[in-house]
């Protein structure tokens, strides 16, 4: 029975796990102030969303912690609201990418070019940015559906699968949250205001 119910979402896993990172990258293509509409930019947006990013993470490691010490309900909750989160995190992500231009790390003077000078001042440091920004996006399209068959293995009572599964989600779910923050602290100081 638990593996029939798993079965039952598997295509829906996998199609969700195509359609998002699909969708994400259409949107984050599509700038509404670029297409003449009249839209404020949502400038307020990135330090919500990597606040949320943050929470993300306490919240995964509270959830190991609580089932560690047995406390299965608080478990279920605290796994609820890291979803959730995570879900708030792409609807944000997405709208500010939609109405505001997209900083450039290093762009000390907004003018959405990295000039030779600009590349020196920050350095290195460049590429250290990149590395975290680059394993950040592609490991925030493979956790989608780890973090879906994990809870649908949960949801099923296929225990066995399910603490498989975590040891293998929470690293990788746990990097991308953390990873965000470390992110937007870096590119912080590059965004228009």
């Amino acid at each position: 029975m638990n593996q029939s119910v798993e079965n039952k979402y598997k295509k829906l896993i996998v199609a969700v796990s195509i359609v998002i990172p699909l969708v994400v990258a259409l949107l984050f293509g599509v700038n509404l102030q670029k297409l003449g509409y009249d839209v404020e930019p949502l400038h307020q947006l990135p330090p919500i969303y990597a606040t949320i990013n943050g929470v993300t993470a306490l919240v995964l490691v509270l959830a190991v912690l609580a089932i560690k010490n047995g406390k299965k309900t608080l478990h279920e909750n605290l796994m609820k609201v890291a979803i959730i989160c995570s879900l708030a995190f792409l609807v944000m992500y997405v709208a500010y990418h939609m109405t505001s231009v997209s900083a450039k790390f290093g762009d000390l003077n907004h003018d959405g070019v990295l000039d030779e000078i600009e590349k020196m001042t920050v350095g290195n440091v460049r590429y250290l940015y990149y590395f975290i920004l680059v394993t950040h996006i592609s490991l925030s399209v493979v956790i989608i559906p780890f973090v879906l068959f994990t809870y649908v293995s949960a949801v099923s009572f296929s225990f066995d699968r399910h603490k498989k599964l975590a040891k293998i989600t929470f690293p990788i779910w746990l990097y991308v949250a953390i990873t965000g923050v470390v992110v937007y602290v870096m590119i912080s100081p590059y965004y228009i205001k």
